[in-house]
């Protein structure tokens, strides 16, 4: 074998074991899983008629929710994996983001509602990708980043006019909030949180992912 193979095998290897390790952790973020989703598939909480939707809504009746905090190191770690499945079936699956800031994050309610005022100008996807691509850079900071936040806005093209507005609004903070309520309603209690066709998904590696959406597509 290749020396440059070997490395390259070497550094995937890594990438799965560090990914895998934190998934097995992130429930425990602030205290550990919780119980199976009441409800299934069918509880409105899970999934809502406005609830965001990354990318496109897919052609089966399969669904992905996380919970998530854009704060949080264990969502960062699952976001390429999550963009991995959605470029694989993204076509069939339809991928849901709530949000689920955590207390013990001081920006990710920022960065929740930041997002959500994006969304608002048709950006979710674009301030999403942002959050987590930047957040080695503001994450586990203990001072308010609404400036930083709103660099972001404008970095995407945002009316900033409308961003300003839409971020400082009870509105956007109660559609957070209600993310949050169901969540919790849910018994989901850390991040990232993953349900596939209204139960738990708990993947303890990448190839548990894939397995998962491909069991889901198959029944």
């Amino acid at each position: 074998m290749k020396p440059q193979v070997r490395v390259s095998l070497l550094v995937a290897g890594v990438f799965v074991a560090v990914v895998a390790t934190l998934l097995v952790l992130a429930g425990r973020d602030s205290g550990g899983a919780g119980a199976d989703a009441p409800g299934g598939a069918s509880d409105s909480r899970l999934v809502r008629e406005d609830s965001r939707i990354i990318g496109q809504r897919g052609s089966s009746d399969v669904v992905f929710v996380e919970f998530l905090d854009f704060e949080c190191e264990a969502c960062r770690a699952a976001f390429p994996v999550v963009e991995d499945m959605r470029e694989k079936y993204g076509d069939q699956v339809t991928f849901v983001a709530r949000y689920f800031p955590l207390p013990g994050h001081f920006n990710a309610e920022r960065a929740a509602r930041a997002v959500e005022s994006s969304a608002r100008q048709g950006k979710f996807e674009e301030m999403y990708h942002k959050m987590y691509e930047t957040q080695a850079s503001w994450g586990e900071q203990q001072v308010p980043l609404d400036d930083l936040f709103r660099q972001f806005a404008a970095e995407i093209g945002l009316d900033m006019e409308q961003y300003d507005a839409d971020y400082a609004s009870e509105e956007v903070a109660a559609r957070v909030q209600r993310d949050v309520e169901d969540g919790i309603a849910l018994g989901v209690q850390g991040t990232p949180t993953f349900f596939l066709d209204g139960k738990r998904f708990e993947p303890a590696s990448v190839e548990d992912f894939e397995e998962g959406l491909m069991e889901a597509l198959a029944e």
